[in-house]
């Protein structure tokens, strides 16, 4: 009975045996079709598609390089120039920059003619603003302190 058994043992790992040598046959089979069919169909190509070009108006570049120049102001700068030349006896109202034109509208009040002057004075003298002139400027009637109102346009330069 031992005899039987070893002997079937022994036909069941012949079998196995020549089942995996025709997988492995089946296998190297399979994987040289694959490599005769790689070398007759060519790989398609990567085809990287380009946005198309978009055409831009004269009016939309305006724009933009407009706000451009807005966002690029030197807004450190002029607000630290203002804020270093403004006393306590002048109220800033408004300030307007141009940055096509590189000037900054400045609006603001004064209690007497001479702070307003001494103003102007002092914003000539400060970093990065070169021509400072006053604009306009007018009595207050209707406020019971009568403020001089005026404005004053200041250019600076480029950085």
């Amino acid at each position: 009975m031992t005899c039987c058994l070893a002997l079937l043992a022994l036909l069941l790992c012949v079998a196995a045996g020549a089942t995996g040598w025709q997988l492995l046959a089946r296998q190297q089979l399979l994987d040289s079709e694959l490599a005769v069919t790689r070398t007759r169909v060519p790989l398609p190509a990567r085809v990287v598609l380009a946005a198309p070009p978009v055409p831009v108006s004269a009016l939309q570049a305006g724009a933009v390089n407009a706000a451009v120049l807005q966002l690029n102001l030197p807004w450190r700068a002029l607000q630290g120039a203002i804020a270093a030349a403004t006393p306590g006896g002048i109220a800033l109202l408004a300030l307007e920059p141009d940055a096509r034109q590189r000037s900054m509208k400045i609006t603001a009040e004064a209690s007497t003619p001479y702070a307003m002057i001494a103003y102007v004075e002092q914003l000539k003298a400060q970093q990065p603003f070169g021509v400072v002139a006053l604009r306009h400027h007018e009595v207050n009637e209707l406020d019971p302190n009568r403020p001089l109102r005026f404005q004053i346009d200041a250019q600076w330069s480029a950085p």
